[in-house]
């Protein structure tokens, strides 16, 4: 590239910090509604299997069809990244985010108002995976638009430490999802919660829709689109054959962190409730306190590990959570074992611990792997393929595995070997982008100091021109 050419200093983007907190906060909104629900369906995992597949005699096969519809709604999710990330990438991050809140608060509220299987037979668990695959094909355009978003008004020097911000959400919806069940849990006897306590939480999803997409009307839209791609539509033509011929390493790169980040993230999330119930058989209520503690603890956990990959690069906060999920999983799954509360608890803070390091750094991290003309796309389509087959999917495999195996830690060894493969791929083909520009953008800065910096220094600013791919 002829950098005294085709750089235009005026192109850099001014960026406030406080206009891109309450980015965050308005996106994260979002990113609470979507995890609220999954954590609700993990959390009555147990009284949803006996209600939408009371036909079948025993109760660990029924937590299994429970997480196979769970699982197999999964499979919507790259369709809706395919859709949603085109227009995206097309007409704006906005149109998608506002789209996405509502499709869910709707899914959700659906869920919460459908008969049992006692009621209407087998159209009860057809209307439920019906539920999940609406919700499923929204999600598909809801992470991937939050993360490209917020990367994208946020300072570079601060994407990461921004974007943890975002897995705020996520934590908030779990903790959310966790007290009003644990709430529940409590005040009312069992045959309260199988027959209409279960629905509540469901239907008061609506509302946090509704305050989500309140908040996301506001937003505008991001500057890195407005400055680089609304300049350029010619360039929104481009399909995915070409992308992944070009770009095919990246999406691997991208393909195989969101793989070990999900794994983790509905390890911990999504089928620990479960396993603490019906393999170290604690009661609800304290499956509930515990998982809450540990996710408020991992709120700033993934606040100081945002503003470590911000000041060492992502790849190196990668790093520590592989090798530790690697190393440790098999010990805090063993601890779980253990008739101590206290072990039980340091076993779960230990998975949690290194979950937060993916928590601190995916969302920053996985939009700069992709050039701004294609960005939105690729991710959606790379991340909702990946958590298709690796998130989705945990709870069911890991059931399975404990079902199939008798033997309590082979979650631990699955988690093991995605990490070791994680370790591998990251150490190998990706390269650290903290604090640089994104891929096909003029830097973000928040300084007039970064700006006459890069102003004097185009080949700083545009790092990425070097690449022939653009």
């Amino acid at each position: 590239m002829d950098y005294e050419k085709d750089f235009d200093k005026s192109n850099i983007n001014k960026v406030d910090p406080k206009a891109a907190k309450k980015t965050v906060f308005a996106t994260g909104i979002g990113n609470a509604m979507e995890w609220f629900d999954f954590g609700l369906y993990s959390y009555l995992a147990v009284i949803l299997g006996q209600n939408f597949f009371s036909s079948v005699e025993n109760d660990q096969l029924k937590t299994i069809f429970t997480f196979a519809t769970f699982a197999i709604a999964f499979l919507l999710r790259p369709v809706g990244g395919i859709i949603f990330g085109i227009i995206g990438d097309k007409y704006g991050r906005k149109v998608v985010l506002t789209t996405t809140i509502i499709m869910m608060a709707f899914s959700t509220l659906l869920i919460g108002l459908l008969p049992t299987y006692d009621q209407i037979g087998v159209w009860a668990p057809i209307l439920l995976l019906l539920g999940r695959v609406l919700q499923g094909f929204s999600t598909g355009g809801e992470y991937a638009g939050a993360m490209v978003y917020v990367a994208e008004s946020s300072p570079d020097r601060k994407r990461n430490t921004l974007g943890s911000g975002l897995e705020i959400g996520t934590l908030s919806g779990y903790i959310a999802a966790s007290v009003l069940s644990g709430l529940l849990f409590f005040f009312l006897n069992d045959d309260q919660m199988a027959s209409w306590g279960w629905r509540i939480p469901f239907i008061l999803g609506l509302f946090l829709g509704m305050f989500g997409f309140y908040l996301r009307r506001k937003l505008e839209e991001s500057p890195v689109y407005e400055n680089e791609i609304a300049s350029k539509p010619k360039r929104d033509n481009i399909g995915f054959f070409t992308i992944i011929r070009y770009y095919y390493k990246d999406i691997i790169v991208c393909f195989v962190a969101v793989a070990f980040f999900n794994c983790t993230n509905y390890m911990v999330t999504s089928y620990m409730p479960s396993y603490l119930q019906e393999i170290v058989k604690l009661d609800s209520t304290t499956v509930s306190v515990l998982i809450t503690v540990v996710m408020a603890v991992m709120i700033p956990l993934a606040l100081m590990f945002g503003r470590l990959a911000d000041r060492i690069g992502e790849k190196n906060v990668f790093l520590i959570g592989l090798i530790g999920t690697a190393v440790f999983s098999i010990g805090a799954f063993a601890l779980l074992q253990t008739t101590s509360i206290v072990f039980i608890i340091v076993g779960i803070f230990v998975l949690g611990f290194f979950l937060s390091t993916y928590e601190a750094t995916m969302p920053g991290s996985l939009p700069t792997m992709f050039y701004t003309h294609i960005r939105y796309r690729t991710l959606a389509v790379t991340f909702n393929v990946s958590v298709s087959l690796f998130g989705g999917t945990t709870p069911l495999i890991a059931s399975s595995l404990v079902a199939k195996t008798g033997d309590p830690l082979s979650p631990a060894y699955y988690l093991t070997a995605m990490s070791i493969v994680g370790i591998i791929v990251i150490t190998l083909l990706h390269v650290s982008t903290s604090g640089k520009s994104l891929k096909g953008s003029y830097p973000n800065v928040e300084s007039d100091e970064e700006y006459e910096y890069y102003a004097e220094n185009p080949d700083k600013a545009m790092w990425w021109a070097k690449d022939k791919r653009v």
